[in-house]
């Protein structure tokens, strides 16, 4: 009994696995705070950030990997098969279906991170006691897991298969969500990142899922409508909450000397550089939103192109120029779905 039960026991090396599996799984940077004075028994733990996090963030990437793929196999792959998509639609509705269920995801879980901790009642929370240094455990992980998402879209450049001159318009897609999601979170801007956040996911998610409407049924325009008007909407309402927060409410504040320490990044400089960045994303959205409009308008302007003539050899069977185009001279499936003959509505 005593041999079995030594060998029970863990080992030197057991212990140090556990500790260093521990930085990749939970969250680090914990303390433990009375809730008032009053009460100095009751307490709540809060979260700060630090080095650590990048091995929890990588952690989370390779989970993400995982939940991407299957996404992929069990529900949109068997989707494609039963629409028999062109090659075009199958890239476009994949990635529909993917940033749809996180879009989804993600604005349920913002929205209940606002509503329990009264950031929508209280627009003053914006900006009011901060730095905002102490997260409670939902609003750290909800970032943790927004930098793991956005950092495993790299390895699924290889593994979707991503044409090459697709990769750089993924690249800054993918860029832009990673500079203001990380800054927010190292600037202690957590609260202003979640609402705009949540605000810009909302609207997303309307597009996405509007487009896989749109590919099971080419009639449906409804939800592209929609989108238009709350994207405007949601561009100018990000301007005003930034300005509201950055321009008023930080600019205001006693307390506006740079500290590394407490985490004070309030200062004109760094004031200035988060409104040009936000001011700057929103005019690039803006410039891209009215191009794909502009692009929309002159396909449904254009007058429909002439239907060929059909061309029969002298067997009765159809000539090789009408093979190559298809059947009487019109375009085959698969030449209608692709980009230069007939782009996507919905790109």
């Amino acid at each position: 009994m005593g041999r079995c039960g030594k060998r029970l026991l863990p080992s030197a090396s057991d212990k140090v696995t556990a500790k260093a599996a521990v930085v990749f799984v939970t969250l680090q940077y914990n303390i433990t705070i009375p809730v008032t004075e009053k009460q100095p028994t009751e307490t709540v733990t809060l979260y700060h950030y630090g080095i650590k996090d990048l091995a929890t963030v990588f952690f989370y990437t390779l989970v993400a990997i995982i939940i991407h793929a299957v996404i992929q196999e069990y529900v949109l792959d068997k989707i494609n098969r039963r629409m028999h998509f062109s090659k075009t639609k199958h890239s476009k509705f994949n990635e529909s279906g993917q940033l749809s269920a996180f879009y989804l995801f993600s604005c349920v879980w913002g929205t209940s991170i606002l509503v329990s901790e009264n950031y929508v009642s209280d627009p003053t929370s914006l900006w009011r006691d901060y730095p905002h240094t102490s997260m409670p455990f939902q609003m750290k992980f909800f970032y943790i897991s927004q930098m793991a998402y956005w950092f495993h879209a790299f390895p699924e450049f290889y593994f979707q298969k991503i044409k090459k001159e697709d990769i750089p318009r993924q690249l800054v897609f993918i860029g832009l969500y990673l500079f203001h999601i990380t800054g927010a979170y190292l600037l202690n801007l957590t609260h202003l990142g979640l609402v705009l956040l949540v605000l810009h996911y909302f609207v997303e998610f309307l597009f996405h899922i509007s487009r896989l409407f749109y590919f099971s049924d080419e009639k449906y325009q409804k939800g592209f409508t929609l989108w238009a008007v709350l994207f405007v909407l949601g561009r100018l309402l990000t301007l005003i909450l930034s300005v509201l927060t950055v321009g008023f409410g930080l600019a205001r504040a006693e307390n506006q000397t740079l500290d590394f320490s407490t985490g004070n990044f309030n200062v004109l400089p760094i004031r200035i550089s988060v409104l040009a960045s936000i001011c700057l994303t929103q005019a690039f959205m803006m410039w891209k939103f009215i191009n794909f409009q502009l692009r929309r308008w002159r396909e449904h302007s254009s007058p429909p192109q002439p239907v060929k003539k059909k061309f029969m050899t002298s067997k009765g069977k159809p000539s090789k120029k009408e093979r190559e185009n298809g059947i009487n001279g019109t375009l085959t499936s698969n030449g209608a779905d692709s980009p230069r003959n007939r782009k996507e509505k919905s790109s």
